[in-house]
């Protein structure tokens, strides 16, 4: 696409431009708005199917308030024949860079979707590599209006590689409401990662601010652009820590154009029992070792007995009797192949019809499948299936594990030691699966069970954010839904907050089944701010020796406060007038605190007159400061942090090195300024320089 450059105001035909994408995209919307389908449909199905098709499409091509319809523009040198940039052919001409393609009334392109091949160099190519880029154009807008652009000459020797101030106000640009896209600031190194292809699966290793979490939700985007097709037949998911989270990335993939992509926590995926009770750290840390699932192949495989009689089988006059050592090598067969529990249970009965159809076939018949078939159900068969492969239930065995010692002694030798066991027992068993208190790494296990007895769906792609926070039997359970399929981790191991967080990416993506993913590390920061992730990576050395800390890319001066109460009761007045200097500012502002503390501080806000929200409630203009338990921070993002106490946060875990992890999370969720508030000492590892 080709378009007449004037000199006298680039502003206004830009705008023009702006314009005439819109109605182009507005026309295109009002086309599929037309479409009637009445006379092209062969039945009711048919029509259902098409409906939806086009309601999707409809809602793909809306116009979305405040988001630019393109970004970018690319002045190309040269192109080839296939359209792709590179020496020769006719040229290609301008190029604006968007978040879906808009073509006008004749199909000619007049937005390109960012994930086409021909829009890569406006995120890779540089001074030294321009791509065959002549000029690159980023664009200012406010307020949905464009009203600034900014030019990079990569291919004039004369001009200096500069940092784009339009790039930088973008990334710093004050945030209201849930997570926005990152399509119009993605860095070379994060596009590499976006761009790889779905083969294989990649895990991500980054610090806070460094855009683990856009990088990935950016990576689905661009494989459903990619492997469209493919993917809406075997399905992608995301999943996140907790349902906080997953509302404040869901408006990402729309935004983008993409709106089937499901999102689920791991609680959410093993949800076949209702989680009502909890487990000590001990033991769910041994609950979630990767040695339970040999605990529970051995349980169900526990219920397989070889046969003790013979069978007779009687069909209509004649009788077939099939010897007890004829039945005991079919079930050792079936034994040794290894398959699903209960894909051998259905195989059995046909084993043993066949061995009955061996002997009707040597006596003259001539039997056919439907004869194998009612021999399959012939009660006498029936039987024997009862008998050496009984129906295993998941969850009464798992149950039943936790229940019975004896049960558990014998599946669990050479595996748990006997003191292990003991955390593993409930104190008081329960009675039946509907009154058993469940916990959350039981519902983990009960999900290992049914697989071993029937296969897990797997998907064409999974997302997993927050992955080092899991333990070995989550991973286990989110690699059987992605067998079949690719995967992205993402994660930060100086974030692990939980007794059973990984300390290595390897033995993570060991238990996940993927212990081929190509691990990449993201160091430049992006969102924090240098001072404050400058000061919050004084933790590592004490919580993750040998991490490289984040290398911000960003300069805020005075953006990291520090404010002394003199006494304790004077912390929470102190936290709330931290906050009202934060709301002075433009932006969104959390109040982040030890889980003890948020009851204390709720009222303090609530008397002094400033509403609150809870994390996962959306945030408006109008409603900008959100109270977050230090639980719940990790992932989010606010303007303006105001911490408070510090050691309450450390002293509110476990041990201190989650408590230290959780105190890292805190301290890095500001984008624009933090306030430290205490009236304890500040934990020492902070004090050290």
């Amino acid at each position: 696409m080709s378009l007449p450059e004037t000199d006298d105001d680039p502003l206004a035909r830009e705008r023009g431009h702006l314009a005439s994408s819109r109605a182009a995209l507005r026309a295109m919307r009002e086309d599929v708005e037309a479409l009637d389908i009445k006379d092209v449909t062969a039945n009711w199905v048919n029509a259902v199917v098409l409906e939806r098709q086009i309601e999707d499409r409809i809602k793909a091509l809306a116009d979305l308030s405040g988001l630019p319809l393109f970004f970018g523009r690319l002045d190309y040198l040269h192109t080839t024949r296939e359209g792709q940039p590179g020496a020769g052919g006719d040229p290609i001409g301008t190029v604006y860079i968007g978040r879906r393609h808009v073509h006008d009334a004749d199909g000619d392109p007049m937005v390109i979707d960012w994930r086409a091949p021909v829009s890569q160099p406006y995120y890779q190519a540089s001074k030294k590599d321009p791509q065959d880029v002549g000029l690159r154009r980023r664009f200012g807008y406010t307020g949905g209006e464009l009203t600034a652009y900014e030019d990079e000459h990569l291919s004039d020797p004369e001009e200096l590689e500069r940092t784009s101030r339009l790039l930088q106000a973008e990334i710093e640009r004050p945030r209201v409401g849930p997570m926005r896209d990152i399509v119009a600031t993605i860095q070379p190194e994060q596009d590499g990662i976006v761009r790889s292809g779905l083969s294989g699966t990649v895990c991500v290793q980054g610090g806070p601010g460094t855009g683990k979490t856009a990088v990935g939700l950016h990576r689905v985007a661009y494989l459903l652009y990619a492997h469209r097709e493919r993917l809406a037949r075997t399905g992608t998911l995301v999943i996140g820590p907790n349902r906080s989270f997953l509302h404040y990335i869901e408006q990402v993939l729309p935004a983008l154009g993409e709106l089937e992509v499901k999102q689920a926590t791991v609680d959410d995926l093993v949800a076949h029992v209702e989680v009502r009770g909890t487990d000590e750290a001990a033991t769910a840390v041994a609950k979630g070792d990767a040695r339970m699932a040999e605990v529970l192949r051995r349980a169900v495989r526990s219920h397989v007995a070889l046969p003790k009689e013979s069978l007779m089988v009687v069909r209509g006059s004649r009788r077939w009797r099939v010897p007890a050592h004829e039945l005991e090598e079919i079930v050792r067969e079936l034994t040794e192949r290894d398959i699903r529990y209960g894909a051998a249970r259905e195989a059995l009965p046909q084993r043993i019809a066949h061995a009955v159809l061996v002997r009707m076939e040597q006596a003259g018949e001539a039997p056919d499948d439907r004869v194998q078939n009612a021999v399959a159900r012939n009660a006498a068969v029936k039987a024997v299936v009862k008998e050496c492969w009984p129906l295993v239930e998941p969850a009464k065995l798992v149950l039943r594990l936790l229940s019975d010692p004896e049960f558990l002694a014998e599946h669990a030798e050479g595996l748990f030691t006997e003191d292990e066991q003991k955390l593993l027992l409930w104190a008081k068993p329960a009675r039946s699966v509907r009154t058993a208190k469940w916990s959350a790494a039981d519902a983990v296990l009960i999900d290992e069970a049914r697989d071993l007895v029937e296969r897990t769906h797997s998907l064409g792609h999974v997302v997993l954010d927050e992955a080092q926070d899991l333990s070995p039997m989550q991973y286990r359970a989110v690699g059987r839904r992605c067998t079949t399929g690719s995967a992205t981790i993402l994660g930060d191991l100086a974030q692990g907050t939980t007794p059973w967080a990984t300390e290595s990416w390897a033995e993570a993506l060991g238990h996940l089944g993927k212990p081929e993913a190509l691990v990449e590390e993201l160091t430049a920061g992006f969102r924090v701010p240098r001072e404050v992730i400058a000061y919050a990576s004084r933790l590592l050395p004490h919580m993750s020796p040998g991490l490289a800390p984040v290398e911000s890319v960003r300069e805020n001066p005075g953006s990291l406060e520090l404010r002394h109460a003199a006494a304790p009761e004077d912390l929470d007045a102190a936290a709330v007038a931290a906050c009202v200097d934060a709301l002075g500012h433009e932006g969104s502002i959390g109040l982040i605190a030890a889980d003890a503390r948020i009851a204390p501080l709720a009222e303090a806000l609530t008397a002094a007159g400033h509403p609150y929200l809870s994390p996962g409630e959306e945030t408006t203009a109008a409603s900008r400061l959100t109270l977050v338990p230090a639980t719940l921070a990790k992932g989010l993002e606010y303007d303006y942090v105001v911490l408070d106490e510090p050691a309450a946060v450390v002293d509110g875990e476990p041990d201190e090195r989650t408590g230290l992890r959780r105190l890292y999370v805190a301290l890095t969720r500001a984008v624009s300024g933090l306030t430290i508030v205490h009236s304890a000492p500040l934990p020492a590892q902070l004090d050290q320089r």
